[in-house]
Parts: C-alpha cells; structure tokens; sequence
C-alpha cells in the first residue's frame, strides 16, 4: 500500500472573516465546505480546495475566535508548501501578495510567505505529472493558479523505521509517498530552541490521502508499527484515523471519498453552514455562537 500524497492541511485561527478573505480573496481558493469542529462543533471548520474539493488541495481551519498566537516548535509543521505551474507564477504571486501588504521571500523556483496569523507557505514550481488542482477565481488566470500541495516542512527528528514501514520513501532529505492519484512529502529539521505551542497561525496535523477499501488496513499497520491509532471515525465526507509519528506531528490517514458534494450540490459548495447529519440536531445551538460569514463568491458578478 501506498499513501497518495497528501489529503488535507487542518490549522488553527482567531479570525474567521479573515482566514475566508485570505484564502479566498487573495489565493484564489473556493470556499468548498463551511462546517464545524465534529469533535468541538461550538467551532468553525472551514474547508478551502479547488474548483471541485478534491484531496490534495484542502487546506482546513479551526476557528477558536480571538486565540493567541502560536508559535511552530518540535513534533509541529511549520510550513505549507503549494505548486504552482511555471516561473512566471511565482512572480504573479510575489506581485500580488506584495500589493496585498504581505512580505515575499523568493529563492530560486520558490516563494516564501506568511498568511495574516504568521502561518508559513511556500510557492513552488511543480516538476510532477499530478493533475493540477485549480479554483476558478475572476483576477487569477487559470495557468497561474495554486495547483494543489507539493508537501509540508515539520520540525522533529522522524522514526526512519516508522515512515519506511507506512511506505514512505526518502528522497533529497524529505519523505515522499506516491500512490494512484498523487504524490507528496514531508520533510523534517531540526526544532528552534523556543518551545512549540499550538494556537493561531498555526498547522494542527497533516492527513494523508487512503482508498475507501485500505483504510482498515492502514489502521491495523499504523497498529502494528507502535501508531496508537483512534479506531475509523466516520467524518462523513471521508474516514480518518489518527495518531502521532514518533517525531510528535499528529498524522491522520484520510480516504479519498465519499467527498464534499455528497450533500451539496458543486454548483453551491460551501455557500452555507453545513452540518453532517449526525450533527444536524445541533443546529439550533451552534449557529448562533458562530461567527456569520458571507458567501465568498457572492460579489463576482460585480467584478
């Protein structure tokens, strides 16, 4: 078995209406489902993807309103690395967040910056076959557009056993999974001095793409090879496990289906706040402690 790459990025802000402006706005990503915390549902879970919501585009967030910042130490993730298509797109991007007020750090065939809360992404220029993984956006062009994940940067010192045995292989320093549909990586270095602490700004685990029919099977691996993973969680648009690495980065292993048009038409993704429906009931209660938020989309015909 083969992981395919990377399924999703979940992070942590304070700012709602903020978080939804920048990635949608500014990077050019849709809005794909508006939910919440299935574990805390008092909390926004936002879901940000392609056109379509496909694994390996979604970057997530957990909305804890007003929390501090964080900061990335030990056994934490500290960089979101994004492909894009050719040279000239990083320069569109270093052009546009620059107007955006956003410090750009190029390098090479890379582009490094920071969202509002201090959470690190890096631009890089895709050499892979994968299908890019675009959203449609009116001041984006389609060729220059963020093209799905390339991989994430962690701070700890990984288990070699560990990773080889959930099939991950070392390349240039960095531990690559490939499958059917996608490739990805995560690449480790060594933790600053400050301590890590968890809070806005900040990447709360990295999941990693499974089909519907292995995800019992990596479960028992994940067992086998001393993961302590949580039993198959039933998130509705996938199933996941979790578990720690023995770096600390908190891993979950998510399949690539049923996906977010399973109760949304695609046509409306992520317009209003959906709930899966063991949390319908719920309703009631957790709207109205939820920071309203506009359709994304709503002013594009303006534009």
């Amino acid at each position: 078995m083969r992981l395919d790459g990377i399924h999703h990025v979940t992070c942590i802000t304070g700012d709602a209406p903020r978080n939804v402006d920048f990635y949608t706005r500014v990077l050019g990503l849709r809005l794909v489902k508006k939910s919440v915390n299935q574990d805390d549902p008092t909390v926004y879970h936002l879901f940000y993807a392609d056109e379509e919501g496909r694994p390996g585009s979604d970057i997530t967030f957990f909305e804890y309103p007003n929390a501090r910042p964080g900061q990335a130490g030990g056994g934490m993730i500290h960089t979101v690395v994004w492909r894009v298509g050719s040279a000239d797109a990083l320069q569109f991007w270093a052009d546009r967040l620059s107007a955006e007020g956003h410090e750009v750090e190029a390098e090479g065939e890379s582009l490094r910056f920071a969202n509002p809360e201090g959470l690190q992404h890096e631009l890089v220029v895709s050499h892979v076959q994968d299908e890019p993984l675009v959203a449609q956006h009116p001041e984006i062009p389609h060729e220059v557009a963020l093209q799905g994940f390339e991989g994430v940067r962690a701070y700890g010192r990984p288990s070699d056993e560990f990773l080889t045995a959930l099939g991950f292989e070392q390349q240039d320093g960095r531990w690559d999974t490939r499958a059917d549909t996608r490739g990805g990586w995560i690449e480790y270095a060594e933790a600053p001095y400050v301590p890590g602490a968890g809070g806005a700004g900040t990447v709360h685990h990295v999941a990693w793409a499974s089909t519907m029919e292995d995800q019992q099977a990596w479960h028992d691996l994940v067992e086998e090879t001393g993961g302590h993973p949580t039993q198959i969680i039933d998130r509705f648009w996938f199933l996941s496990i979790y578990f720690r690495e023995p770096a600390g980065v908190l891993y979950e292993i998510a399949t690539l289906g049923p996906g977010f048009a399973a109760d949304e038409d695609p046509a409306h993704l992520g317009e209003k706040l959906i709930l899966p429906p063991a949390f319908e009931h719920l309703r009631d209660r957790v709207e109205p402690v939820l920071t309203p938020l506009p359709d994304p989309r709503a002013d594009w015909a303006a534009r």
